[in-house]
This record gives structure tokens, sequence and C-alpha cells, in this order.
């Protein structure tokens, strides 16, 4: 509750520095375009830890209007699945963007799966243990049918992490007051089971392994580097 209430005076604060400052400059600068230029499929690597990818699975449950708009909102879209040695398969979906607008914000997992038929179970925040600091994360459990599937996912804007729309917004303006426009990724990772506890466990070591396999410099793009420690 402290949290909620923290996060809504801030983004109040926010607002009123924004509105005060929108009246002297209106961001103009694209931090996409101060940082070396991204290609997910390089920078996700297909190979990591007891991960590698697996060709012979069909990946993402997006229909096609649906990953249409995704083409046209995002820069860059990526789907793969991946496999471990016993067998556990996890599923990566990634969108980028140039900038963090209110168009991607929309296209949320939690808003995208019902939009789909799916239905939500379930739904919460929760954090990640990465090294020695925690990544923000939003769970949820979505149906179809007899399909279950566990799902964690993030967004990145900028050098920040998010879980919320409220602290997507937050870090948005936080750019926004120093003129900059962040560029923006959504992070979806998910699996196919009922146990959503071990679900989430293997989804934990999957994120951390990833993070871990990839070449240096290049996790805070997806992990931020103003992670909470």
């Amino acid at each position: 509750m402290k949290r909620v209430r923290w996060q809504a005076l801030a983004v109040a604060a926010l607002l009123v520095s924004a509105s005060v400052a929108g009246h002297v400059a209106r961001p103009t600068i694209h931090l996409a375009d101060q940082q070396a230029k991204l290609d997910l499929e390089q920078l996700f690597p297909k190979k990591f830890g007891s991960w590698a990818e697996d060709t012979s699975m069909p990946v993402g449950i997006v229909s096609p209007d649906v990953q249409a708009k995704l083409n046209e909102l995002y820069a860059q879209v990526l789907s793969r699945t991946y496999v471990n040695e016993h067998g556990m398969r996890i599923m990566l979906s990634v969108a980028y963007g140039g900038d963090q607008s209110d168009a991607t914000r929309a296209h949320r997992p939690d808003v995208c799966y019902p939009a789909q038929g799916f239905d939500i179970l379930s739904r919460r925040y929760d954090a990640v243990a990465l090294d020695h600091a925690q990544l923000p994360v939003r769970r949820m459990v979505a149906k179809l049918g007899s399909r279950i599937e566990p799902v964690t996912f993030w967004f990145a804007v900028g050098e920040y992490t998010a879980a919320s729309g409220q602290d997507q917004k937050l870090a948005q303006m936080r750019y926004g007051l120093r003129g900059i426009i962040p560029d923006g990724m959504l992070v979806r990772v998910s699996s196919i089971g009922a146990d959503e506890t071990a679900a989430f466990a293997v989804q934990d070591r999957f994120i951390a392994e990833l993070k871990a396999g990839m070449a240096p410099g290049l996790a805070p793009r997806v992990y931020g580097s103003k992670l909470t420690h």
C-alpha cells in the first residue's frame, strides 16, 4: 500500500514538473539514436546456460491481426522457444521500439491475452532475483480451453525497468524532463503447465541464465541498469 501511495505521489510530482517544462521544450532527442543499434536476433543468444533454441516447436499465441499491429508499433519483434536438457520448454517473446508511447503500452500481455480469448486466472506483481538486484515483473496465469500458460513479463524503458503502466509512465516522464524520448522493450517469458509455482521457478532460472548468457554490456538494454538492490 505504501509503495502504491509513493508511486502516485511521484507521478503527481513529475506531472507538475512536466507541465511546467512542457512550456519550455518538448522531448526531441531519441535515446535510441545515442546508443548502438539493437538487433534482437543478435542480442538474445540462441544458446545459453542449460537452454538452447528449439526450432522444432512453433512459437507464440499471437493471432495474425494482432501480430500485424505489433509489427506496426514496434521496430523489431522476436519470438523463440527454448528447451533445456530436461525437456522443459520456455517461450520468449520480445518487442522493441524506438520510443515508449501510449500506443506501445496498450499492447501489454495482460491486455493482449484477453483480446485473443484467454481468461486471466490470476495476476500479481513480483520480482526476480538477479545477482544482487531485483527485477520487477508482472506475473499472470492465462487459460484458453485446456491450455494453461503462466506468464512473466516486464518492460525496459531506457535504463529503467517497469512492471506496471504507472512505473512505465514514471520512467518515461523522467526522460521527458531531460528532453529525451526513451526507447522501450517488452519481454515476455511463458510456459505451458498447470503448476504455476513450478513454472515461475523455472522461468526465474531461465531469466537469470539469459542475462548471464548475453554479450558483455548488452544486458542493461534488456534488464535495465537502475535495478533495486
